[in-house]
């Protein structure tokens, strides 16, 4: 149910594949698998109709992915891995964007990649990033604390129950890409179903603006319940930022409920912005490991933005 709260999952997702994936090659010393999902979904909101409010409330939000992961092994010691994902949009001009792009070492001291990866962070992150719909907005407060960040160097390293990962973010150059950052994070999974995470990351967003941030996480998990909560404090540029998810779910049978509250402000010369403020509430249904159904409903709680309605059938392979 939780995504990435186990102490060994970080490393998991770099040198394994989905559950769902299939092994095209094998051997003592190289594996390679593909997966991916096919995902139709729409979503319906009054913000769907543009600025004049004359559109279509309806909007199609459809997608696939795509993911190559390998592995290949140097020494008894030493293996080497990578991953490539895409994600077709299905709208009226389809693109193809490199979710993921990196490869690296495993070894028994931990794991290192370079490439279009996850950030240390969002091994904290993910404690509340667990609907299939809406979620995710709430302590993102800096650019080096997000996923998918290019020219990122990223180490992780797993102890008993003890996750290390640092990563850094390699100046692009480029405005409207990744700035220098670099943060570090880790987390204590308890064999009783509690995990404890705390981060820091610093750096830049754009090319002038000072930006940094620490990252709490806290999620408990007994049989089929599961919450987790995070707290994110910052500063980017003169602005004082902080922001808060907190998620539960619980699993009868095939059918997942799951709930979500996300909360982000800024303050600045003493006026304070409410940038996120919502509730979601979902379901979740699992017809087998392949296929599910969901639909989420998003109730904004900013003056002027408005809910949203969200439903999708996946089919993962």
């Amino acid at each position: 149910m939780k995504k990435a709260v186990l102490a060994s999952a970080i490393l998991a997702s770099l040198v394994a594949g989905t559950a769902n994936a299939a092994t095209v090659y094998e051997d003592d010393s190289k594996s390679l698998s593909i997966g991916g999902r096919a995902e139709a979904r729409f979503n319906i909101s009054d913000a769907n109709k543009g600025d004049d409010g004359t559109g279509n409330a309806f909007k199609d939000k459809s997608r696939a992915r795509i993911n190559l992961k390998g592995k290949a092994k140097i020494t008894d010691d030493v293996t080497a891995f990578g991953k490539y994902e895409a994600e077709i949009s299905d709208d009226k001009d389809t693109t193809i964007t490199s979710r993921y792009v990196y490869a690296g070492f495993d070894t028994q001291a931990g794991a290192l990649s370079y490439g279009k990866q996850d950030s240390a962070q969002v091994m904290l992150t993910d404690y509340t990033d667990i609907l299939a719909t809406f979620g995710g907005d709430g302590v993102d407060l800096v650019d080096g604390n997000k996923d998918k960040r290019e020219n990122n160097f990223l180490y992780a390293g797993e102890f008993n129950n003890f996750t290390v990962s640092a990563n850094y973010i390699a100046e692009n150059n480029d405005d409207e890409k990744d700035s220098d950052s670099y943060g570090i994070a880790a987390q204590y999974a308890f064999p009783f179903g509690l995990s404890l995470g705390a981060g820091y990351v610093n750096g830049q967003d754009g090319t002038d603006v000072d930006a940094n941030q620490y990252n709490l996480a806290a999620s408990y998990e007994f049989n089929n319940f599961y919450a987790g909560a995070t707290y994110a404090s910052g500063e980017k540029g003169n602005a004082d930022l902080t922001g808060y998810e907190l998620a539960t779910a619980f699993k009868m049978n095939k059918f997942i409920a799951q709930a979500a509250y996300n909360f982000k402000q800024s303050e600045e010369a003493g006026v304070k912005t409410d940038d996120v403020d919502y509730f979601v509430l979902e379901g979740i249904y699992k017809f087998n490991k392949n296929l599910r159904t969901y639909a989420g409903y998003l109730f904004n709680q900013i003056d002027g933005e408005d809910d949203e309605l969200q439903v999708g059938i996946r089919y993962d392979f």
